[in-house]
């Protein structure tokens, strides 16, 4: 199959299975994994080869920069400190115990075990982020989830260039040494990336600022992560923390640097992206497994060890997660430890893009020309533990949280309902104070009065349960859309009669279209 019909299928793929996932109510990550390995293993389907820079240069960096855009400072501010835990040292305790286990279970070289650690060691942002969100969850474990699988992508991948270094050149050296060649790495690779993000950052804010074109606008942030990435590659540092720290920080000041109409074409551009790039990603890696397997030269007895090495990730995770989760309640002055909490954020860590991108740079050949040692294995093992991860973390998730009873659903809706009554109840302070000024006519200021009045009315009904049921025929709303589809019609028949140009009609269509959006938001 070629590259482009590929592509095409998985996007057709993609979408139909999108829909079946909102109607049961499942993951798409999960369930796109699940259709990827059904049509893989379909007779006469032709195998599909992943080239490694599909994953880690077209994809991985939009699918970064939306999901860290999407965190806020204040949130990230308020959970740092079990993030840098986690993000740190249950990286580095993740990768170690991979390495030992594989090791001992598959027979594999030592630097070629560490190598599969390190790309085994992050969890997935793209998977985390969605599941959070439809999840209602707590906005401090929502901030915890997603910061940590931002972070630990960038730990484990600057931990994945230097296993990789290592097992390319073929030789360690002394243990001492290794270790502070390895730290100094480390922090060159992590501090230079994070510092190419900072500068990236600081010059695409203005040049946005500036820009007033949507269309121009929208190409610039659609460029911005891959111009992160590619700098950090180009100057030897981490790509993927230059990525993560330029969207945190364009993040911050967005509403400051875009316009309505902006943000307005920016979220329908890029949730269009991003439903295509996880469409593609997550089929990839359920139709990539069966051609990996194949390909393996004596297969062995790898699904053993694949589950020995999906245990070993879920249990260092979680003697990882319970002892920190119990220091904080403790110094939060909590008597007795809660399990809810600490037993979400254990399940969270599905594994899934940052590790496939990995996998597939996996170099083939060390410096002295030769193979790389059981490469083929280690490709088939990561892909293997992503997918059991996906499917078995992903589709068990949602379950656990409602056992767990922490997700806040009525708790989000009443947040956002007392936040509509404080934005009617500015509006109408500001109408009052240009009333007092004359500032326009009468007639106009007692309409936006009184309209004003009718949404904080409702509003206060609704925040103190005592809002009225609808009468019977149409409500207010029904009312409006009624009309907004008329005005549709007669756009249409003026355009059609030759009345108005194509020019006018699409600015009457966008007007039009922003108040059906209105309309169809929830109350």
């Amino acid at each position: 199959m070629h590259g482009v019909e590929t592509i095409l299928f998985l996007v057709v793929l993609g979408t139909v299975v999108a829909a079946f996932a909102g109607r049961l109510r499942v993951p798409a990550p999960s369930l796109l994994v699940i259709a990827g390995l059904v049509v893989a293993l379909l007779p006469r389907f032709p195998a599909v080869h992943v080239p490694p820079d599909v994953v880690s240069l077209v994809v991985l960096p939009p699918l970064l920069y939306a999901a860290s855009e999407e965190l806020p400072w204040r949130d990230l501010r308020a959970v740092w400190r079990p993030v840098a835990v986690l993000a740190v040292g249950l990286v580095l305790a993740s990768a170690a115990a991979v390495a030992a286990v594989t090791w001992a279970v598959a027979a594999v070289p030592a630097s070629m075990a560490f190598v599969l650690g390190a790309v085994l060691a992050s969890t997935d942002p793209v998977a985390v982020s969605a599941l959070g969100r439809r999840l209602s969850l707590p906005p401090k474990v929502q901030a915890l989830v997603q910061a940590e699988s931002l972070f630990n992508d960038a730990t484990s991948l600057v931990l994945f260039q230097i296993a990789v270094s290592f097992a390319v050149a073929g030789t360690a050296g002394p243990a001492g040494s290794v270790l502070l060649h390895a730290a100094g790495q480390f922090a060159v690779l992590a501090a230079g990336g994070a510092a190419v993000g900072g500068v990236i950052a600081a010059g695409v804010i203005p040049v946005r600022r500036r820009v007033t074109d949507p269309v121009l606008e929208t190409v610039l942030a659609l460029i911005t992560p891959y111009a992160a990435f590619v700098a950090g590659e180009v100057l030897h540092v981490s790509p993927v923390m230059a990525v993560i720290v330029a969207g945190l920080v364009i993040g911050a000041r967005r509403e400051r640097i875009t316009t309505a109409q902006t943000r307005l074409q920016l979220h329908s551009v890029y949730g269009t992206v991003i439903f295509l790039l996880e469409s593609v990603v997550f089929s990839l890696i359920g139709l990539q497994l069966p051609t990996l397997i194949r390909d393996l030269s004596g297969a062995g007895a790898w699904p053993a060890e694949a589950l020995a090495v999906t245990a070993t990730l879920i249990v260092i995770r979680i003697l990882w997660v319970f002892p920190l989760s119990a220091v904080i309640q403790r110094r939060g002055g909590a008597r007795r430890p809660s399990w809810p909490v600490p037993a979400v954020v254990s399940w969270a860590g599905a594994r899934g893009v940052v590790p496939l991108a990995a996998a597939l740079s996996i170099p083939l050949t060390s410096a002295s020309g030769a193979p790389l040692p059981r490469r083929d294995l280690i490709l088939v093992l990561a892909t293997a533990v992503i997918v059991v991860s996906l499917i078995v973390q992903g589709l068990t998730l949602e379950p656990l949280v409602r056992r767990a009873g922490i997700a806040r659903p009525d708790a989000a809706r009443h947040e956002q309902t007392v936040a509509r009554l404080r934005l009617a109840e500015a509006a109408l302070a500001r109408l009052d104070e240009l009333a007092a000024g004359d500032c326009a006519a009468d007639d106009v200021i007692d309409r936006a009065r009184a309209s004003l009045q009718a949404r904080i009315g409702r509003t206060r009904a609704r925040i103190d349960g005592t809002e009225a049921a609808e009468p019977d025929g149409l409500t207010d709303r029904d009312l409006r859309r009624d009309l907004n589809a008329a005005e549709h019609a007669e756009l249409a028949r003026l355009y059609d009669d030759g009345t108005i140009s194509q020019a006018a009609r699409q600015q009457l269509q966008r007007s039009l279209d922003l108040e059906a959006t209105r309309l169809s938001e929830p109350r």
